[in-house]
């Protein structure tokens, strides 16, 4: 199977062992970050350094003179990865035999959201999400579809995997987050990550509802849910219990054709400004309603769109399935296996966490992340891949 491992640019830049290192892992292709979000992530191995604070979302290269006096642009880096970073990165890693491949966040950023309080996602309560840019809001739509085609595009590179390419909401890996008093089920998390910013609300209205009526439906249904009196889970069939089967209907709708329309002008922008042979494949959850960094996507049409996926592994490699299911010739289903073990990932079982995956479907293997896992989760990982 073919197996790529995610990387930083500042994992490379400044250690002349690190490419070596990561090709004698056993790996074929590096996933490198071309525009990532706020991060604080240690460098276990590094000379210069131990922990790297990326402050705020940014691309890790010098943005293009297009951006020039739009509203909504790229942010540049800071000192955690200056000048062009990825590139520098870039040519080490090929230099040590690794293809290389972008990684690019999309639909994530806190800087944007607090800069431009009005590209966010906003609750039925009036709360924004500044870290959730609406991704039906049309400069919104345009920013990240641009933003999608110059980072995926990096020179040298083969391909590109596009993360948060559709709804963020309420889950958020936030620094100190206290969200967690309330038991908020699969139901409730839908529910508080519907978004009522004036796009939305347009959008909900097109479709039959009106949006004062639903945004005061929300907060109905999850009255009991605050009180600890009613469960928020149960899949779609508790939203709809919460909701009401025709608002939970109308709202899915609008969602889900947000999210497809984004998704097919990102990789088609990225198509037109790629090399023929790019490979393009988005992080991905089968289910559609889901928000967060894999985007709830439907199978059939995101196969149809993209020349695959990649899917969360580690908790089982369950989610394959619906995407093997469409049983689509030469589409890549990459399972996205934890290796950090102090992040809950298992590079002891990756052997067999590997077979199983490839069981269901997969067809390749990302393993995340080399940058920052132990030295002992490295040597487990180089054992794993010895042995497939």
């Amino acid at each position: 199977m073919r197996t790529s491992a995610f990387v930083y640019p500042w994992d490379v830049v400044g250690d002349p062992a690190a490419p070596a290192r990561i090709a004698a892992l056993g790996v074929e292709q590096v996933t490198l970050a071309a525009a990532y979000h706020s991060t604080r992530a240690l460098t276990p191995r590094h000379p210069r350094h131990r922990v790297v604070t990326a402050e705020h979302a940014a691309v890790l290269y010098p943005p293009g003179d297009h951006w020039a006096g739009r509203t909504l642009r790229p942010y540049p880096a800071g000192d955690w990865a200056p000048g062009d970073a990825y590139g520098e990165a870039a040519a080490a890693l090929a230099e040590a035999g690794l293809d290389v491949h972008t990684w690019v966040i999309l639909a994530h950023n806190s800087r944007l959201g607090a800069e431009h309080p009005d590209t966010s996602v906003v609750n039925a309560y009036g709360d924004r999400y500044p870290w959730a840019p609406c991704i039906a809001q049309p400069a919104t739509r345009a920013y990240l579809v641009d933003l999608a085609a110059e980072a995926a595009v990096r020179p040298g590179a083969r391909g590109t995997e596009l993360e948060s390419l559709g709804w963020y909401g309420l889950a958020h890996l936030h620094a100190h987050d206290k969200t967690a008093g309330v038991a908020l089920g699969e139901a409730g998390q839908y529910l508080m990550s519907l978004c009522f910013c004036p796009a939305c609300r347009a959008g909900y209205g097109e479709r039959g509802l009106d949006p004062e009526e639903l945004a005061a439906a929300v907060r109905t249904a999850l009255e009991p849910v605050w009180q600890g009196a009613a469960p928020s889970d149960g899949g779609w069939a508790g939203v709809e219990k919460l909701l009401g089967e025709t608002m939970a209907a109308v709202t899915r709708a609008w969602r889900d054709d947000t999210a497809r329309t984004l998704q097919e002008a990102a990789v088609a922008a990225v198509r037109a400004a790629a090399p023929a042979g790019f490979q393009v494949l988005l992080h991905a959850d089968p289910v559609s309603y889901h928000c967060g960094a894999n985007a709830g996507v439907d199978p059939a049409h995101i196969l149809s769109v993209a020349d695959g996926v990649v899917v969360p592994c580690t908790g089982g490699a369950g989610l394959l399935t619906p995407f093997a299911d469409q049983d689509r010739a030469g589409a890549v289903l990459a399972a996205n296996l934890t290796i950090v073990s102090g992040m809950g990932g298992r590079p002891d079982t990756l052997a067999q966490d590997a077979d199983r995956a490839r069981s269901l479907g997969a067809t390749e293997l990302r393993l995340y992340h080399v940058g920052l896992a132990s030295d002992g989760d490295l040597a487990a990982v180089r054992s794993a891949l010895a042995g497939l």
